[in-house]
């Protein structure tokens, strides 16, 4: 497996895209989905290819002058638990510590709300994430934000 840093803006959205729509338990809501497949060219792009197809990526995007934010991640379901998401974390961990930065923030739903994302806060903590609060209301009620850091 192949994980490197996407530049061209064309090939950020074609592979987000490939990879959201194959994600649909966690991308469902269309406008959400074309958001983040909108905002990634301004972002720094990680990608992972198998034999020359991509598998799945993460986006890294400023929050503040020491804080980066693992923006949104997807890897194909047949890629999970097989390494492809940690390879694509260790590698967007590396550059942020590399450009500077102190902290590195993920943003979920709160863990006990839904299986999918359960798996999604179990992964995250076992990349070493350290919860830091919810914010019951920021996306609604039925959704509360769940803020992991990592100190870099």
């Amino acid at each position: 497996m192949d994980v490197r840093e996407v530049t061209d803006s064309a090939e950020k959205q074609a592979v987000s895209r490939l990879i959201l729509e194959a994600l649909p338990e966690w991308f469902e809501v269309a406008e959400n989905r074309e958001r983040f497949i909108r905002e990634c060219p301004g972002m720094l792009f990680y990608a992972a290819y198998d034999a020359g197809r991509p598998v799945g990526f993460l986006c890294l995007h400023e929050t503040g002058k020491d804080t980066v934010e693992l923006h949104v991640m997807g890897v194909l379901k047949e890629y999970h638990r097989k390494g492809a998401g940690r390879k694509l974390f260790e590698r967007a961990k590396d550059a942020a510590s590399a450009a500077g930065y102190s902290f590195l923030q993920v943003k979920t739903v709160q863990m006990g709300r839904y299986a999918d994302y359960d798996k999604t806060n179990l992964f995250y903590r076992a990349l070493g994430f350290k919860e830091l609060e919810v914010f019951p209301d920021l996306w609604d009620a039925d959704n509360p934000c769940q803020v992991y850091i990592m100190a870099l």
